[in-house]
């Protein structure tokens, strides 16, 4: 019966070492959410206010892109260089299928339409660029 007993004492200071474990996470991640959700709320915050500036200066707001087109160019975040449609479909992982690479295509063409992408020769996507600086005729 001792042994039993001395079975179930391991096993209890075991358990609440385990809990006490356990609650420092809670504390850490309770931080860390809250960290996080003030974050949200300054950045609402500020995007609020910046389109209130934007309408108050006559500017029309851009459209915010469907999570389906985020998704996209996530994908050439992710390359690091230029890609093509089937690419971008392995990059996603949604299959390389003619129906599935040309839905992809089609919302390239559109984010080239946007200027959010360029598509340097035939089928090949890669961020829009800046326009180049006109250089200076002052400095030499």
């Amino acid at each position: 019966m001792k042994h039993l007993l001395d079975k179930i004492e391991a096993r209890q200071r075991l358990v609440r070492e385990t809990a006490g474990q356990l609650r420092e996470q809670i504390a850490l991640l309770t931080g860390q959410l809250a960290a996080a959700e003030r974050t949200l709320e300054r950045l609402d915050i500020t995007r609020e206010t910046m389109l209130d500036l934007a309408v108050e200066d006559g500017i029309e707001p851009p459209e915010p892109l469907p999570p389906g087109y985020r998704e996209v160019l996530a994908a050439f975040g992710q390359a690091g260089h230029g890609l093509r449609a089937k690419e971008v479909c392995e990059i996603l992982g949604i299959g390389t299928e003619p129906r599935h690479t040309e839905s992809v295509r089609a919302k390239l063409k559109r984010l080239v339409d946007r200027d959010i992408l360029a598509d340097p020769e035939p089928g090949l996507f890669i961020p829009a660029q800046a326009a180049p600086a006109t250089p200076d005729p002052n400095s030499t």
